[in-house]
């Protein structure tokens, strides 16, 4: 579907380009303004020299330069068809390759009321402006659709913001702040963010010379902690200050003046934010229409065959999908488990049940291999009572 409509988009790109214009185009190729613009400008010149000053040598060049401006005329018209031809092309590949009614691809019965689909829409685009740091905007949409959103779901979501664009700055001091009271849950993460900011905030003081030289020994006291896990990266910043007379620009430390620290740590702080403030990485909102721009042409096939074959009730159940629809690692957020006895996928109702020989089976599987009170496995020979097996949750 997206291949058709990018191929078209590319040559209509490509035709634009080959006539040195950049999209979007101008209006270069409004030939009817061009025709009469140069038909006005002939006869005011025809006017102006009248019968008695023309002679045959003015008449002659007179004469070429309508003919160019016939030819260019006629070159420009050309042109114009050819790219009006290609654009033409690329609203033609869109229309035969979208379908521009996509509701009914599931039916209603499947999802919540009118109301509460609207609800719910509207916090995932109040939480994904909020996560994008467009607070004015958010603030907007609560007035304008009279969600009642209270300080505690906002507050988050500031805190992150506020100090993201500190870190944007290349402001240290509320991202170093943030992390210091928050350092025994960084801890249980294994998270190295508290110590990076540190280091980046050292190389910042070697980046300001041997004025800082002083300075930077003194900091360097903050890298006690983590010494026994980073002890490696503090011997090389320690290093670096016998350079530091010469410039750290020409020494062999200077990949610790590269300006990707700041995007990196940027990125960590985000991750492990969020990771402590309960909210995920990407907003929902961006993980459900990325997943949508995947499902939804295979849910759209499967539209089509169910109307042609006079299907019903094959998807009545909002919280599965009637296929299994592969989505990729990035979509990837935990562990699932399918019952090697009934190739079924487990669920809250019929979770995974581990046995005393340790392999796995789901519940409804192991209560069709009851017999007589005892369960012998279907894997290995060993028998035992059905009440022993455990529960397993990925």
């Amino acid at each position: 579907m997206g291949s058709t409509v990018n191929r078209a988009w590319r040559s209509c790109c490509t035709m634009w380009a080959s006539y040195g214009l950049s999209w979007p185009a101008q209006d270069y190729f409004r030939t009817d303004v061009f025709l009469s613009a140069s038909h006005q400008e002939v006869q005011a010149i025809l006017v102006g020299v009248g019968p008695a000053a023309t002679s045959c040598l003015y008449l002659s060049g007179l004469i070429q330069c309508c003919r160019k401006i016939k030819d260019t005329v006629q070159k420009l018209a050309s042109d114009h068809k050819d790219i009006h031809s290609s654009v033409s092309r690329v609203g033609k590949a869109i229309d035969r390759n979208f379908d521009s009614e996509i509701c009914g691809v599931v039916s209603d019965a499947v999802w919540d009321s009118r109301e509460k689909q609207q609800q719910t829409l509207q916090m995932a685009i109040l939480e994904h402006l909020y996560q994008q740091g467009m607070l004015s905007v958010a603030e907007e949409l609560c007035q304008e659709s009279t969600l009642n959103v209270d300080l505690d779901f906002k507050q988050p979501f500031l805190e992150l913001n506020r100090i993201l664009e500190a870190l944007h700055e290349q402001d240290l001091g509320p991202a170093l702040e943030w992390a210091v009271s928050h350092r025994q849950r960084l801890l249980e993460l294994n998270s190295s963010l508290e110590f990076k900011l540190h280091r980046l905030q050292f190389i910042r003081l070697l980046a300001g010379g041997p004025e800082k030289q002083l300075e930077a020994l003194s900091y360097a006291r903050h890298f006690q902690p983590f010494a026994h896990v980073h002890q490696r990266e503090i011997q090389v910043m320690m290093g670096s200050l016998v350079y530091l007379q010469l410039g750290l620009e020409k020494s062999p430390y200077c990949h610790l003046l590269d300006n990707s620290h700041w995007a990196e740590i940027c990125e960590t702080f985000t991750r492990d934010a969020c990771s402590l403030l309960g909210l995920s990485v990407e907003s929902p909102l961006s993980v459900s229409f990325a997943s949508g721009c995947v499902a939804l042409p295979v849910l759209m096939n499967i539209k089509a065959v169910m109307e042609q074959r006079q299907c019903s009730g094959v998807w009545s159940h909002k919280d599965e999908l009637p296929i299994e629809i592969e989505l990729g690692m990035k979509c990837w957020y935990h562990s699932v488990f399918a019952c090697p006895i009934l190739r079924q996928q487990t669920s809250d109702s019929n979770p995974p049940i581990k046995l005393i020989c340790g392999h796995v089976i789901s519940r409804d599987a192991l209560n069709k291999l009851i017999n007589g009170g005892k369960l012998k496995c279907p894997y290995c020979p060993m028998e035992q009572n059905p009440a022993d097996g455990k529960r397993i949750i990925f």
